[in-house]
Protein backbone atom coordinates (compact mmCIF):
# COMPACT_ATOMS: atom_id res chain seq x y z
CA UNK A 1 0.00 0.00 0.00
CA UNK A 2 1.48 3.37 -0.83
CA UNK A 3 1.87 6.06 0.94
CA UNK A 4 -0.61 8.35 -0.67
CA UNK A 5 -3.42 5.17 -0.30
CA UNK A 6 -2.90 5.50 3.46
CA UNK A 7 -2.81 8.96 3.52
CA UNK A 8 -6.29 8.59 2.06
CA UNK A 9 -8.06 6.87 4.65
CA UNK A 10 -10.36 7.63 7.47
CA UNK A 11 -9.02 7.18 10.75
CA UNK A 12 -11.22 4.54 11.65
CA UNK A 13 -10.30 2.54 8.40
CA UNK A 14 -6.63 3.06 9.54
CA UNK A 15 -7.34 1.90 13.22
CA UNK A 16 -8.93 -1.29 11.04
CA UNK A 17 -5.63 -1.76 9.12
CA UNK A 18 -3.66 -1.38 12.01
CA UNK A 19 -5.75 -4.45 13.70
CA UNK A 20 -5.75 -6.86 10.69
CA UNK A 21 -2.01 -5.91 9.91
CA UNK A 22 -0.99 -6.72 13.47
CA UNK A 23 -3.15 -10.36 12.97
CA UNK A 24 -1.28 -10.92 9.67
CA UNK A 25 2.19 -10.61 11.64
CA UNK A 26 1.16 -12.29 14.21
CA UNK A 27 0.25 -15.16 11.76
CA UNK A 28 3.87 -14.58 9.74
CA UNK A 29 5.74 -14.71 13.12
CA UNK A 30 3.87 -18.16 14.29
CA UNK A 31 4.43 -19.57 10.38
CA UNK A 32 8.05 -18.87 10.53
CA UNK A 33 8.73 -19.69 14.37
CA UNK A 34 6.91 -22.40 14.96
CA UNK A 35 6.13 -24.51 11.90
CA UNK A 36 8.61 -23.11 9.41
CA UNK A 37 6.69 -22.91 6.14
CA UNK A 38 6.75 -19.39 5.69
CA UNK A 39 8.64 -18.85 2.11
CA UNK A 40 9.03 -15.45 2.40
CA UNK A 41 10.39 -14.34 5.83
CA UNK A 42 11.02 -10.82 4.15
CA UNK A 43 7.31 -10.17 4.56
CA UNK A 44 7.62 -10.20 8.24
CA UNK A 45 9.74 -6.77 8.06
CA UNK A 46 7.43 -5.25 5.52
CA UNK A 47 4.03 -6.40 7.45
CA UNK A 48 6.17 -4.29 10.30
CA UNK A 49 6.93 -1.22 8.28
CA UNK A 50 3.18 -0.92 6.81
CA UNK A 51 2.19 -0.70 11.01
CA UNK A 52 5.06 1.69 11.03
CA UNK A 53 3.71 3.75 8.72
CA UNK A 54 -0.39 3.74 9.33
CA UNK A 55 0.71 4.48 13.00
CA UNK A 56 2.43 7.16 11.56
CA UNK A 57 -0.15 8.70 9.69
CA UNK A 58 -3.08 7.67 12.53
CA UNK A 59 -1.15 9.85 14.91
CA UNK A 60 -0.72 12.76 12.00
CA UNK A 61 -4.65 12.92 11.90
CA UNK A 62 -5.47 13.03 15.56
CA UNK A 63 -3.01 15.63 16.15
CA UNK A 64 -4.53 17.43 13.34
CA UNK A 65 -8.01 16.92 13.96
Amino acid sequence: MKLQEIKEKSIAELKELILNSKKELFTLRMKHNKMNQLENPAQIKQTKRLIARLKTVLRQKELNV
